[in-house]
């Protein structure tokens, strides 16, 4: 699995009516995507949530590389760039995926914090992946993730939640839509 996220940081005063019609539109291109795990298209909207900006910040998780080069040469993804510009496209790694009992994401959480110097990475990992286990186990979990960047060493945690108070910490997104043509097919539980 890897998972990958850019970010569109837009104007202060920016009408976030554009994105959301955007989405409306373009969310049928990766309704059958192959490869494509799960895609959800996230906004935060300055002020709401804590959040300083507004911005636009699809997050995927890919079964396959293939899928994902596919989308970023010569799929959807040039859409994007030709709209916006072209975003720097962060990928990690993954280290575990575990389902949720909740039905249909309202809210995502990501939180990114960097892999200490001198720790043991084996065991930290481990303590990743089980926390994606209990993550996905609170009430109102649609789904949680967690990998890792080793050129960065930045491990991220991100999670689906059906009502707007997570039980997890981090940057809160509104989910506007989940693409999910593979989420049956992620692996489940640690990915070593």
């Amino acid at each position: 699995m890897h998972a990958m996220q850019y970010e569109l940081t837009l104007p202060a005063d920016y009408d976030m009516d554009v994105i959301r019609a955007r989405v409306a539109r373009v969310k049928p291109l990766l309704e059958d995507w192959e490869g494509l795990g799960c895609k959800a298209y996230l906004v935060r909207e300055r002020g709401v949530h804590g959040s300083p900006v507004n911005q636009y910040a699809p997050f995927y998780l890919w079964n396959t590389a293939e899928g994902m080069n596919r989308f970023l040469w010569g799929g959807p993804f040039q859409r994007l760039v030709d709209d916006f510009g072209r975003p720097a496209v962060r990928q990690w790694t993954g280290l575990a995926v575990a389902e949720g009992g909740g039905a249909r994401p309202a809210f995502a959480v990501r939180r990114r914090q960097p892999v200490p110097q001198g720790v043991e990475l084996t065991p930290l990992m481990e303590d990743a992946a089980a926390a994606t286990e209990r993550l996905a186990a609170q009430e109102g979990a649609v789904l949680a993730a967690a990998a890792v960047d080793a050129h960065r060493w930045e491990l991220v945690h991100f999670s689906l939640w059906e009502q707007d108070t997570p039980a997890a910490d981090g940057d809160v997104f509104e989910v506007l839509h989940l693409s999910a043509p593979g989420r049956d097919r992620l692996p489940r539980g640690r990915q070593w």
